[in-house]
Formats: C-alpha cells, structure tokens, sequence
C-alpha cells in the first residue's frame, strides 16, 4: 500500500508548479496575480509548519538532554555509595 502524501508536500509541488508557470511569462497578468496571491497563501502554511516542526524537534531535544542528564547524575550518585 503506497503512502499518500502529506499536505506539506502537496503544498510545497503547488508552490513549486506556481513558481514555474510564473517564470514562464506565458500567463497573463490577472492568471500571473492570481498565481501569486495562491503562492503567497501557500508560502506562508509552509512556513507555519515548518516552524511547529522546529518547535517540535527543539521540545524533543530539551526533553532528551534532560533524560541524559539525569541518567548521567544517576551514574554519579551511584558511584559515590
């Protein structure tokens, strides 16, 4: 069974077709404003998720250095007794 793929990705290859169809200079001002306006709605939901995941992995990061240091606080105390 193929995995669908995330939104994320969705958003990031419409983005990249807009930016495409914008270099291209073969659509007109209107289609070329629509496009934009899309593109900038796009640009910004990924920016969001982008900066929950950053979020997300400096929260994991703080929780594993602190499971590390009280593991290696735990192997001090014990080599003291």
């Amino acid at each position: 069974m193929a995995k669908s793929k995330s939104t994320f990705e969705k958003d990031f290859e419409r983005l990249e077709e807009i930016a495409l169809k914008l270099e291209s200079g073969d659509i007109t001002l209107e289609e070329s404003l629509k496009l934009f306006e899309e593109g900038v709605i796009l640009s910004k939901r990924l920016l969001e998720t982008l900066n929950q995941a950053e979020l997300k992995v400096n929260q994991l990061k703080r929780e594993l250095n602190g499971m590390i240091k009280k593991t290696k606080f735990e192997n001090n105390s014990e080599e003291e007794e």
